[in-house]
């Protein structure tokens, strides 16, 4: 984990991200940083989260460990997001790429909650002021683990079992992008 700590005010509410579905096109195993494409809204909808969150970065990269793609690859898809965001890398805190095999034991791949909740810790957040968001079940599996809130953006993409019956389950809210996610959640905060 990356991370840094800043000297202002404490925001001890924050949203943690997934990159791929949530914040850019998911292309499958994006190994070329020429391949990202924010989703519509993504930028400004994370300008206005920012003044009121602080903002966490967190994807599996198992490309990395399955022998697809480098680390320098995935830090150059990284640095390609932070530019198309404009000064990206200052509106996250922190960022964690897991790359674990999924057939291996979990140390920050989700589901796991370890990079939640050691941000939770190292920044001094409030577990009810955070949300995880992100486009699988995995991504809302890692948020309930830790003890925050959970939301899915479905970007376009239909929602199908067992993503459907999960969402029923926990009584998890569905946005249509990131920015319906931020407008509805962010703005009363």
């Amino acid at each position: 984990m990356r991370g840094r700590r800043d000297t202002a005010a404490p925001r001890r509410a924050a949203l943690f991200l997934d990159r791929d579905g949530t914040l850019i096109r998911d292309r499958g195993y994006l190994d070329r940083a020429d391949g990202v494409e924010l989703l519509p809204g993504a930028r400004e909808a994370l300008r206005r989260a920012h003044r009121t969150h602080r903002l966490f970065l967190f994807s599996n990269q198992s490309g990395v460990s399955r022998g697809y793609f480098t680390w320098a690859q995935v830090d150059a898809v990284n640095r390609r997001l932070f530019r198309l965001l404009g000064n990206g890398e200052r509106l996250f805190d922190a960022c964690c790429m897991a790359a674990e095999h999924p057939d291996a034991p979990a140390v920050y791949r989700k589901p796991s909650p370890r990079f939640i909740l050691e941000c939770i810790d190292q920044f001094a957040l409030d577990p009810g002021a955070c949300w995880m968001v992100g486009d699988r079940l995995s991504d809302l599996q890692a948020g309930l683990r830790a003890g925050i809130h959970a939301a899915l953006v479905t970007n376009g993409k239909p929602v199908e079992e067992p993503l459907a019956e999960y969402l029923l389950l926990h009584a998890l809210p569905a946005y249509a992008s990131l920015a319906a996610f931020i407008d509805a959640t962010c703005a009363s905060s």
